[in-house]
C-alpha cells in the first residue's frame, strides 16, 4: 500500500503498549490514524519457531553488548507485549510528577478497562507456590503479583506465556491495535521508518521503506512508539542527535535449583514475587518452557542439567541499573554492567539461593546476564517535554524511551497511562 497521498490525522510508528494505546484512543475520537509496524501481523500461535521469528533474530531482536549480555525485544504487531509475562506493576508516579507528568487518572481508567488482578489460586502452579511458601517462611513479604490476564480464558498447566498466548488470555498491545483498526485505523506491517519529515520546524510525515522501496506518508502529527531502541535512532536521523544516551535496560539473571518431588514446568511465570526496592531489584518465580530452560543451562555449560526442566525451580532477579551507555547509530547497544549493577544482582542471587535451598532445591546454578525494557533514551524534559513533544512541533514520543529515570520494573501499565494522557493532550490542543 502506498500511503503517500492518503489523508491521516496522525502517524504512529510502532505498535507496542504506548503506540497501541494512542492509536486506540485517537480512533475513539474519530481520528484517521496510520500505524507503521516493522514486524509482521501473523496470528499468534504460541510456538517456538514463531517466537524465534518475532523475537529471536540476531541484530534485530537480540542485541548483544560487549560483555555478551543479551537484550531482547519483539518485532510484531503489539511489540514485546506479545512475549511479556503480563505483570502490571504500578507506575513510578512520584518520578513522573517531578517531571510535570501526572497519569493517576489515566491509570485508574486503565484499571477499569483491563483485566488487572492477581491470579486465582488454581492458576498458580506448584513451583510458584513452593517458592512463595519458602520465601514467606524465611520472612519475605512474597505476594501474588497483579497480572494482565483474562482469567476465564487462562489455562492452568500452560507453558505458552513466553511464546505469546494463542488463547487470548494474556492482554497484549495487539488487542488495542485491533480495536483501532476496527475503528478505522490503517495498519501497515513489514515497514521500517527511517526518519521524520520536518518542514518549518514542524513534523509533517515520515520516510519509510517497504520491501526495499522508499515511501513517504504525511500527517500533521507524528508519534514515535518504536521502543527504547527504535525511537531514538529515528530521532537521531531526524536531527535530534542527543537521543540514545544514558539509558537503562533492566538487567536480570535466573537462579535455578532442582527438586525431587515436583514434576511440572508448565505454569504462568511471574505469578508471585517481591520488590526489594531498597536493595534495587525484584525477585519473582520464573518457570519457563523447556526450550528456553535448556538455553539457560547450555549458556553456562550445565549440559548435564538439560533434561531437568520439569524438576527445576527458577527465580528471576531483575535489577534497577544505573543510567549509562549509548546506542550506536545503527541501533546497537553499548552499555556495560557496572559494579553496582552486578552487586545488586549478586545480592538478589544470594537471597534467591536461600529461598530455593529452603524449598528443598539442590544443584543450584544461575543463568548468564539478560536485559529487557530498554528506556530512558529520549527522556522527559530532555529530549521531549512534559507533553512528550520533541523540539519539533507535532513530533511526539510515547514509549519506554521517555521514562526519565530507571526504576527496574516492567513498564507496560505506565506506557498505557502515558498513551492515554498523550491522546487527551492532542485532543485538547486541537480545540484550544
Amino acid at each position: 500500500m502506498d500511503s503517500t497521498y492518503q489523508q491521516f490525522d496522525a502517524i504512529i510508528v510502532g505498535s507496542g503498549p504506548g503506540g497501541a494505546t494512542v492509536s486506540r484512543e485517537l480512533t475513539r475520537r474519530n481520528k484517521r490514524v496510520l500505524i507503521l509496524e516493522w514486524g509482521g501481523n501473523a496470528p499468534i500461535k504460541g510456538t517456538v519457531l514463531q517466537t524465534i521469528a518475532m523475537g529471536g533474530i540476531p541484530f534485530k531482536n537480540v542485541l548483544l553488548t560487549k560483555q555478551l549480555l543479551a537484550m531482547v525485544r519483539g518485532t510484531t504487531t503489539g511489540g514485546s507485549s506479545i512475549f511479556y509475562y503480563g505483570t502490571a506493576f504500578d507506575p513510578p508516579f512520584d518520578m513522573l510528577k517531578k517531571q510535570g507528568v501526572d497519569i493517576a487518572d489515566e491509570i485508574d481508567e486503565a484499571r477499569n478497562e483491563l483485566p488487572i488482578a492477581p491470579l486465582a489460586d488454581h492458576l498458580i502452579g506448584p513451583m510458584a507456590k513452593r517458592m512463595m511458601a519458602s520465601a514467606r517462611e524465611l520472612g519475605y513479604d512474597w505476594q501474588k503479583l497483579p497480572k494482565f490476564v483474562y482469567q476465564d480464558k487462562c489455562r492452568a498447566e500452560c507453558w505458552r506465556c513466553n511464546y505469546g498466548c494463542p488463547y487470548g488470555a494474556k492482554w497484549n498491545a495487539r488487542m488495542f491495535v485491533e480495536e483501532a483498526v476496527r475503528n478505522g485505523a490503517v495498519l501497515i506491517n513489514g515497514v521500517k521508518v527511517t526518519r521524520v519529515i520536518i518542514e518549518n520546524n514542524r513534523a509533517t510525515g515520515v520516510n519509510y521503506t517497504e520491501r526495499g522501496i522508499a515511501r513517504k506518508a504525511f500527517a500533521p502529527i507524528v508519534i514515535l512508539s518504536a521502543g527504547g531502541i527504535g525511537s531514538p535512532i529515528i530521532l537521531r536521523e531526524t536531527g535530534i542527535k542527543r537521543a540514545g544516551y544514558d539509558y537503562f535496560f533492566d538487567p536480570l539473571i535466573v537462579v535455578m535449583g532442582e527438586v525431587d518431588d515436583i514434576k511440572g514446568g508448565k505454569e504462568i511465570p511471574m505469578a508471585t514475587g517481591i520488590h526489594m526496592a531498597e536493595e534495587g531489584y525484584v525477585m519473582t518465580d520464573m518457570t519457563v518452557p523447556s526450550a528456553l530452560y535448556r538455553g539457560f543451562a547450555a549458556e553456562v555449560f550445565r549440559f548435564h542439567r538439560l533434561f531437568s526442566h520439569s524438576r527445576t525451580l527458577s527465580i528471576m532477579v531483575k535489577a534497577k541499573d544505573g543510567l549509562s551507555g549509548r546506542l550506536t547509530d545503527r541501533g546497537g547497544v553499548t552499555k556495560p554492567l557496572t559494579k553496582n549493577d552486578k552487586k545488586k544482582l549478586m545480592k538478589g542471587y544470594s537471597r534467591a539461593k536461600e529461598i530455593l535451598i529452603n524449598a528443598g532445591a539442590k544443584k543450584l546454578f544461575k543463568s548468564g546476564y539478560f536485559a529487557a525494557h530498554p528506556g530512558g533514551t529520549a527522556k522527559i524534559n530532555d529530549v521531549v517535554d512534559s507533553n512528550l513533544q520533541t523540539e519539533y512541533e507535532n513530533l511526539y514520543v510515547c514509549d519506554c524511551s521517555v521514562i526519565p529515570e530507571a526504576w527496574g520494573l516492567p513498564p507496560t501499565l505506565t506506557l498505557i497511562g502515558l498513551g492515554k494522557r498523550l491522546a487527551k493532550h492532542l485532543a485538547q490542543k486541537e480545540h484550544s
